[in-house]
């Protein structure tokens, strides 16, 4: 192996578009990060050029041409979600590095390489969307992830939107006024609570990332005490926990093995909402092995990156990159 082969990794997002390239030494090069690479919503042009900005960057900061990339991993959202457009998809990396030398998936993969240094077992995420991606003896199985208009259950978004169902309700009476009432409110700094309505959905144009944002105000309501909040963040960590489940038996773990599980994402930022979906997880008759991130999903990416090349990195490598 090259001891100076670098490898890039690439971790799409419904908010934003990461990019970190380390070496074979482990050492961390170069991080970067670019807008949403997330074409459902902001057109296939985007793709393109988000890539080529962040690639840009990351060899403009190591000092290298994207020729010296000996290997690179694109998680991209929404991949997979088109059959017609994986072909265009897995063409664009080709045109921004100029070399084939590259792998292209859903981001979910990211998520998962991160979170478990490419270790056989399942990471869920909660960002923008929501989905489970595992593997278990090469195999990989990913569950969830249909989307904002009828999946991405326990996701920013999924929150956000019943944040703001509840925040109707307490406006004309169908609950009583809890402290959410108020914090959506300011959040929105709303004059009338019915402008709530053109915010959204004319002025943010229906923005998935603007609404996910709003979930932050849901987890600050339920920890000053709002009742109806927290039981939409129960309800959120209960729906991630389903989507572990399903992941562990799709993969075909036995019911006596000790599965990892660890998880990405924002909504584990809070960690309020952490705490409900560790205890949930808990509660579950699985033998789950709940760890911490070891590395964030660029970095994951990065490692994809070097095992498809055929040269994974020596995992006592990975302190390193957690620095």
């Amino acid at each position: 192996m090259n001891a100076m082969a670098r490898y890039l990794g690439v971790d799409g997002g419904g908010s934003k578009t990461a990019f970190a390239l380390i070496d074979a030494a482990g050492r961390l090069l170069a991080r970067s990060a670019a807008p949403t690479s997330y074409y459902f919503s902001d057109g296939f042009d985007v793709v393109e050029r988000v890539l080529a900005q962040g690639v840009t960057d990351i060899c403009a900061q190591a000092g290298i041409t994207p020729a010296d990339i000996d290997s690179a991993f694109f998680g991209l959202p929404g991949y997979g979600e088109a059959s017609e457009d994986l072909e265009r998809l897995d063409a664009v990396p080709g045109r921004v590095l100029g070399h084939d030398r590259y792998h292209c998936g859903n981001d979910m993969v990211c998520g998962w390489a991160g979170s478990l240094a490419c270790e056989d077992g399942i990471n869920v995420i909660s960002g923008t969307g929501s989905m489970t991606y595992g593997e278990r003896q090469g195999v990989g199985q990913r569950v969830g992830g249909w989307g904002e208009l009828f999946g991405d259950e326990g996701s920013a978004y999924w929150v956000a939107t019943q944040g703001l169902n509840t925040f109707s309700r307490m406006s004309d009476g169908r609950l009583a006024r809890g402290p959410l009432f108020a914090l959506i409110k300011e959040r929105l700094q709303l004059t009338a609570d019915l402008d709530a309505v053109s915010l959204v959905i004319d002025k943010w144009s229906g923005s998935r990332s603007s609404i996910a944002a709003l979930a932050t105000t849901v987890c600050q309501a339920a920890s000053a005490g709002d009742k109806a909040a927290h039981r939409i963040l129960v309800a959120g960590a209960d729906e991630l926990v389903a989507l572990v489940d399903t992941t562990r038996v799709r993969l075909g773990f036995a019911d006596d093995e000790t599965v990892p599980v660890s998880y990405s994402g924002g909504m584990f930022s809070d960690d309020g909402f952490l705490g409900l979906f560790v205890d949930a997880l808990r509660a579950t008759d699985a033998r789950y092995d709940l760890r911490r991130p070891l590395l964030d999903p660029a970095i994951g990416a990065a490692l994809y990156a070097a095992k498809n090349s055929g040269h994974p990195l020596n995992p006592t490598l990975l302190l390193d990159l957690k620095k």
